[in-house]
């Protein structure tokens, strides 16, 4: 059962929308489909290679203004941002990651997170270029319905999924696991470990920056505040794959379905909005404390704790 999952999982999600659901349950799959492609993302540089970032809002920024700026000060469809933002998120993690990449630990993850906050900055000052932040709209859509979206979206997620999964099966994989694992003892072993840490940086920017890029289209606005932003982008992506489950195929999935759904349940009940960093807080201290591997990692204790036996 478990190696017919992925394609139940696809199956289901592929006849979903003909279920004749909503346009505001296909809205909630669409953030479902493009957090857990970020949460991957994510994972494979944080879970999998060990470099914890408190920046991925950096690389869903640039992704988004790649599109953005298309079409705000070139007249061109903002849809050539996913292929541009490849090459664009490509060339900017490089830049960062020749710096952030020279340092372990704490001191990386606060060096990313000051990344993000620089991108935000000079968004925020750029006006030439950006708007500042007043913002870029897109004045059409190419769409009303949302079906395209979301079969975009899917496709992005599965191209992902794929990705990552032969990434992992690769000697890459195993050399991203030994960096996580003991960098000093890769490097006794002969293994680059800067060269190895840059590729998973890069990787891991470039699918988030399409993820932006994608955003953009679908949401048809942007600023500085809202693409850049450290909580409503880094801080969610973390929680998303620590929640689900980190260094796990399932784990961004798990995460992004728990977390999408709690922010719409917070959202909907009066007087509990401007809780929800508290609500959040406090779900990751109960994830450190009682399943410090996520849900996925940890599901056998989970099961033991209702107790449920192993077929």
């Amino acid at each position: 059962m478990k190696k017919y999952m992925p394609f139940i999982t696809l199956g289901f999600f592929l006849i979903f929308p003909m279920l004749g659901v909503s346009t505001y349950v296909m809205h909630i799959f669409i953030l479902l489909l493009m957090w857990t492609t970020i949460g991957m993302s994510w994972n494979l540089l944080s879970g999998y290679c060990g470099q914890v970032s408190f920046g991925h809002a950096a690389f869903f920024g640039i992704g988004a203004y790649t599109s953005g700026i298309l079409y705000s000060k070139l007249s061109m469809s903002p849809w050539l941002g996913l292929p541009l933002s490849v090459f664009t998120v490509g060339i900017l993690s490089f830049i960062i990651g020749l710096a952030v990449l020279r340092l372990r630990g704490p001191f990386f993850a606060l060096a990313t997170l000051a990344s993000g906050e620089v991108f935000r900055v000079t968004a925020e000052n750029m006006e030439w270029l950006t708007s500042g932040t007043l913002g870029i709209m897109l004045q059409q859509r190419l769409w009303v319905s949302k079906l395209p979206y979301y079969y975009i979206i899917l496709s992005i997620t599965v191209a992902v999924f794929l990705l990552m999964k032969y990434l992992l099966s690769t000697k890459l994989g195993y050399y991203f696991v030994a960096i996580r694992e003991d960098q000093d003892a890769a490097e006794s072993l002969g293994i680059n470990t800067t060269l190895y840490k840059t590729i998973a940086l890069i990787v891991s920017a470039v699918v988030t920056g399409i993820a932006g890029a994608f955003y953009m289209n679908y949401m048809g606005y942007i600023d500085p505040h809202i693409v850049f932003a450290l909580h409503d982008i880094s801080i969610i992506t973390i929680m998303i794959v620590m929640v689900g489950g980190v260094a796990t195929q399932w784990g961004p999935f798990i995460g992004a379905v728990i977390m999408v759904l709690l922010q719409e349940v917070v959202r909907s009940i009066p007087g509990l909005g401007a809780m929800h960093q508290a609500i959040f807080g406090g779900l990751l201290i109960f994830i450190i404390i009682f399943l410090p591997n996520g849900i996925v990692g940890d599901f056998k204790k989970i099961k033991r704790f209702f107790g449920l036996r192993s077929a």
